[in-house]
């Protein structure tokens, strides 16, 4: 076990999606934040399906930083609910893992 983890987010447009991840990334919130465009995500919402393209937010980060995050990430985002899933990270690389300590 270690005291990273990985959060997924979503937005409908690559200029939030870039706005989001490089404030995480300069306020050291996260060490990185890939950007991965091409996602088509269907769900309910307010009663109706929808079907939507959108951006997926990887974000790299300390354990005891999730909080500092679910505070943040609602100021940057346009979402009313904004997704945000947190999975820790049981193991990894040892530089990778020792970069993100050091970036975070």
């Amino acid at each position: 076990m270690t005291d990273f983890c990985v959060a997924l987010t979503t937005t409908n447009s690559s200029k939030e999606a870039s706005k989001i991840a490089e404030s995480l990334v300069d306020e050291r919130l996260a060490a990185c934040v890939n950007v991965i465009s091409g996602v088509e995500s269907i769900y309910f919402w307010e009663g109706k399906r929808c079907h939507e393209k959108e951006w997926l937010l990887v974000v790299k980060l300390r354990a005891n930083r999730v909080p500092e995050l679910k505070r943040r990430l609602p100021q940057l985002h346009s979402y009313s609910s904004p997704e945000l899933i947190v999975l820790q990270i049981t193991d990894g690389l040892s530089e990778y893992l020792s970069w993100l300590r050091a970036n975070s």
